[in-house]
């Protein structure tokens, strides 16, 4: 009878433990909380949720090495997650349900990442002080016609160096440094803050225009800030570059850890976030685009307008991380 316990009980402690997921995150939005508990209740799989900066947790990840507990690192941003692959900490995996269902520019060419979420980063601006057809592309913003009247926040920020990645990507460095030192002398003051910072100084007069990511507007509009939804409704949004390339697009993605020792069950968390169930989540509650192309969006972004993607591989945006803030430095951009 004892062995027969013990054999119980040891299966169970077995099982326990293939039933867990240790997930590193930088990101920090009730939506993930619903996702994870959706995940919970449909494999009975429990998750272990970690949180802290990317660069921290890539950081963690290198240091913890063999004996670390993560199984999937979730951040934002295809210049981020080049960064864990290059740093060694993430894994390639091949699945055709995350092959049929992500874009192939929104994933890692080699399976070490997928994006999950799009964000555009575009023009916000207010309509009072600028009439739509002022704007056009992100080379434009250079023009002397914008001198004073553009904010954007630090070159330090991986949102604006993913940017100057696209460009570099689409033109060169030389084109790169030129408009960003241009654009940087046309600010109507240092570089600083959010997105929503931007966006609120844009509303208080500061500046006309600022370089913010879409969604950023969506948490203004949804936030419990009685202030902050009024600088929302105070701001129309620009699309550039709509009669060339597209607007730039960036991600939030996660990768499957290299040390993880359940990587099925990782595979299957993947795969979740990729659903149309768990897909539906996002535009509906931090007006992120779904990576999904099928999936629809929330009445706020569709009254945002559709609109033409750049739809430049986002590992070649990462990959092209250091040469942007190579250019920013060269630029005077700080």
């Amino acid at each position: 009878m004892k062995i027969l316990l013990g054999i119980l009980a040891a299966a169970f402690i077995a099982s326990s433990q293939a039933e867990t997921l240790t997930v590193y995150t930088y990101r920090h939005y009730e939506s993930d909380e619903i996702l994870f508990k959706k995940f919970t209740e449909k494999t009975g799989i429990e998750l272990e949720v970690v949180k802290s900066k990317a660069g921290t947790l890539i950081d963690r990840i290198k240091s913890e090495g063999e004996k670390s507990p993560a199984d999937i690192l979730l951040t934002v941003d295809a210049g981020r997650l080049h960064l864990a692959k290059e740093a060694g900490v993430l894994q390639s995996l091949r699945s055709e349900t995350l092959e049929a269902r992500i874009p192939a520019h929104l994933r890692d060419s080699e399976g070490f990442w997928f994006g999950f979420t799009q964000r555009a980063r575009v023009i916000a601006y207010a309509p009072e002080r600028v009439k739509p057809e002022e704007l056009s592309t992100y080379e434009a913003l250079a023009g002397p016609e914008w001198k004073g009247r553009v904010i954007a926040r630090s070159s330090s920020n991986i949102y604006n160096q993913s940017l100057l990645a696209s460009i570099i990507a689409n033109t060169d460095e030389k084109t790169a440094i030129a408009w960003a030192g241009a654009v940087r002398k046309n600010m109507a003051r240092p570089p600083q803050g959010s997105d929503r910072d931007q966006m609120r100084a844009v509303v208080a007069g500061l500046a006309d225009a600022a370089v913010v990511n879409t969604y950023y507007l969506g948490l203004l509009a949804n936030s419990d800030s009685e202030a902050d939804r009024k600088v929302a409704s105070q701001l129309a949004f620009f699309f550039p570059n709509q009669n060339d390339r597209g607007t730039h697009i960036n991600v939030s993605g996660a990768g499957i850890v290299a040390t993880s020792d359940n990587v099925a069950g990782a595979q299957k968390f993947l795969e979740f976030l990729a659903s149309d169930e768990a897909q539906k989540v996002f535009p509906a509650t931090t007006s992120e685009y779904p990576a999904v192309p099928w999936i629809e969006w929330s009445p706020l972004q569709q009254s945002w307008g559709a609109f033409t993607a750049d739809t430049t591989a986002l590992s070649k945006v990462g990959e092209l991380n250091a040469a942007a803030i190579r250019c920013f430095n060269l630029s005077g951009w700080e």
